[in-house]
């Protein structure tokens, strides 16, 4: 089953980088950049959303691309700050 932050995560890329058009979404585990969805303004944004979203702080050292890259990526980073944070 899948998550309910890969579902949240793919809704705002989806709405905020691809205009709505859910064709254009990459496979999870495919580059965000690579693939021309995001640019470095658009990790900027990302960055954001996760923050005001889930409502912690990306870290300067965590702006990784095994973090931020990947819908995958991103999953399984705010999975582990959620964890962070719980603990």
């Amino acid at each position: 089953m899948e998550s309910q932050i890969t579902q949240t995560l793919r809704a705002f890329i989806t709405d905020n980088y691809l205009f709505g058009d859910r064709a254009r979404l990459p496979a999870d585990d495919a580059s965000l950049l690579e693939t021309g969805v995001i640019d470095s303004t658009g990790v900027l944004e990302l960055i954001e959303f996760l923050e005001s979203e889930y409502g912690f702080t990306v870290e300067d050292t965590e702006t990784l691309p095994e973090n931020l890259g990947s819908v995958a990526g991103l999953t399984r980073y705010v999975s582990a700050k959620q964890r962070q944070g719980a603990a």
